[in-house]
Parts: C-alpha cells; sequence; structure tokens
C-alpha cells in the first residue's frame, strides 16, 4: 500500500497553468499506472463503505475519473457535475469563484432524489468554491451530501473553510 507521499511521485507540478501564478496538480501519470489508480479508487472509497452512498456526484472533468471507479466500487450510481452548456436535458446551477476567476456548474434537474445520501468526488480541493457549488446543487435537489472526498488537497489555499458543515477527505496533501 502507498502512503501520500509516495503517490505524490506521480503526481506532476506544471508551472503557471492554466495562468501565471498557478501550480497544476496533474495527476495522469498517477492515473496511468494500474496499479496506483486502483489503489487510489480503494483509498477513496474506504471512508465511505458503511454507510455506502445512494449517489457519487463527480465534479468534471478529473473528477469523473475517480468518480465513476468509486461509484462501481460503492455500488452506487453515478451523477456528472458539468461545467455550463455541457448537459443535454433541464438542469440547475450554481455560479462560484476559483483560484482564478468565476465559473459555473450544472447538473440535471432530477439527478438525485430527496433524501438520497450523496458523496462528491474531485480530484483537488483548493480553495473550496468548486466543491461548495457543488453541495449547494446537490441540496437544492434534496439530496443529503454525506462528505465531499478528494485525492488532492492544497491546504494552504484553504477550501475546508468553505465547506464547514460537511466531512472532507482528502488522501494527499499539499
Amino acid at each position: 500500500m502507498s502512503t501520500s507521499d509516495e503517490l505524490k511521485k506521480y503526481v506532476r507540478d506544471i508551472s503557471d497553468f492554466p495562468q501565471p501564478g498557478v501550480i497544476f496538480r496533474d495527476i495522469t501519470p498517477l492515473l496511468g499506472r494500474k496499479e496506483l489508480f486502483r489503489e487510489v479508487v480503494n483509498m477513496m472509497s474506504k471512508r465511505w463503505t458503511s454507510p455506502a452512498p445512494d449517489l457519487v456526484a463527480a465534479i468534471e472533468a478529473r473528477g469523473f475519473i475517480p468518480g465513476a471507479a468509486i461509484a462501481v466500487k460503492l455500488n452506487a450510481g453515478f451523477v456528472p457535475i458539468r461545467k455550463i452548456g455541457k448537459l443535454p436535458w433541464n438542469t440547475i446551477s450554481d455560479a462560484y469563484e476559483l483560484e482564478y476567476g468565476t465559473a459555473e456548474l450544472q447538473v440535471h434537474a432530477d439527478a438525485v432524489e430527496p433524501g438520497q445520501k450523496v458523496l462528491i468526488v474531485d480530484d483537488v480541493l483548493a480553495t473550496g468554491g468548486t466543491a461548495a457549488a457543488a453541495v449547494r446543487l446537490i441540496r437544492k435537489l434534496g439530496g443529503e451530501v454525506v462528505g465531499v472526498q478528494v485525492l488532492i488537497e492544497l491546504k494552504e489555499l484553504g477550501g475546508r473553510k468553505r465547506l464547514p458543515d460537511v466531512e472532507v477527505v482528502s488522501e494527499i496533501v499539499y
């Protein structure tokens, strides 16, 4: 079993992407190693096995990668939370601030039934704006957010502060 520090070896830092001053944490080298990808999915699923959520809602785009695998592992349904204009049916949306601008997320209006337990998954927790928007969307639909699971947390950006009433679990902390 790998430790957080061992997994960090397979996360590539890309400076000044998507804009100057930002360090992008690229997880594709980690995902490309089948044994590490399987381990990451197991690690990210571990906390949520009992009781397992009804749904895993993952945030576009890199959150879809572990999110779908975690949904299968937990025997849960999968809900995509996407950038504006990407979903083909009736949606609800929520605007939020990023580390380097603003954005908006959408989910299908019928994606979550009232009372369903939902785990939100993403690749990185930075300032917390994206995760907080996802929490608001699930709650608008009547879902109960059981937690937010991320692979990487950028601790210095303080994203947890924007999720004060949600359990947040991260596997790798920078």
